[in-house]
């Protein structure tokens, strides 16, 4: 499965949930409100901009906001929208494509940088993200901390949400550092619909040192974007890193 075809016309198309899931108030507001204090005032740059669930509202709160995006059917989605002039997009990698001029922000949210599926490419996202940044400049990530201490000998998988009518489970492959994440919906009949993504899953510890190699300090890091306390127990992280200067 190559970026490209998981980020299809479908993909786009189902992505957006006004009002409920990762589009949720208490999800997204929190993370507006961060990231446009840690903007200080600056232009950021957001890396897999997607449909524009963070840009727009980042962007209405007066933060200049540019993007970089793979799928051209995500920014087709984004542009019902905002248009160019609003949340200019550059088409590309976020690992290698470059936006013009300087910014004191950018981010990489809601485990984006997990979907890069080799050390090599996720260590060339923090390198992007320096050339990007302005001395002072921050970047951010939010990822999710892999859970092996729910796989006990023998068990390749893991089931990480139920709800009524939908059952997310994990598949690892822990030599390659791979994991595949498996949605399945399904209503009242006999039949479901599956939704697969592949991921390579990073240690905190790990993340860490792909900054250091890129020029970055570790600034903060928490459990969420409303501040707090990242812990052993923590399911995920938000995870600032800055440039010197």
């Amino acid at each position: 499965m190559h970026q490209d075809e998981i980020w299809d016309a479908e993909a786009a198309q189902r992505y957006d949930t006004p009002g409920t899931g990762m589009f949720a108030p208490e999800i997204l507001g929190p993370t507006v409100d961060r990231l446009a204090a840690l903007a200080g005032g600056g232009r950021a740059l957001e890396f897999a901009v997607g449909t524009g669930r963070v840009a727009v509202p980042l962007a209405q709160r007066g933060v200049p906001v540019t993007g970089i995006e793979l799928s051209l059917p995500m920014i087709e989605q984004l542009r019902t929208k905002a248009d160019e002039a609003t949340i200019p997009v550059v088409v590309g990698d976020m690992a290698t494509a470059t936006a013009p001029g300087e910014y004191s922000l950018v981010y990489l949210v809601y485990n984006t940088v997990s979907n890069l599926l080799d050390q090599a490419e996720q260590v060339a996202c923090f390198r992007n993200a320096a050339r990007h940044l302005r001395p002072g400049g921050r970047f951010v990530i939010e990822l999710w901390v892999p859970e092996l201490r729910k796989l006990p000998p023998g068990v390749q998988a893991t089931v990480w949400h139920t709800e009524p009518g939908y059952l997310g489970l994990d598949t690892y492959d822990v030599l390659r550092q791979r994991v595949v994440s498996h949605h399945f919906r399904f209503g009242e009949g006999s039949e479901a619909r599956l939704y697969r993504s592949p991921h390579r899953y990073i240690w905190p510890a790990e993340l860490d040192l792909m900054g250091q190699l890129a020029g970055f300090e570790l600034e903060s890091r928490h459990a969420d974007w409303s501040g707090a306390e990242f812990t052993e127990e923590s399911r995920s992280h938000v995870s600032v890193y800055r440039l010197p200067g």
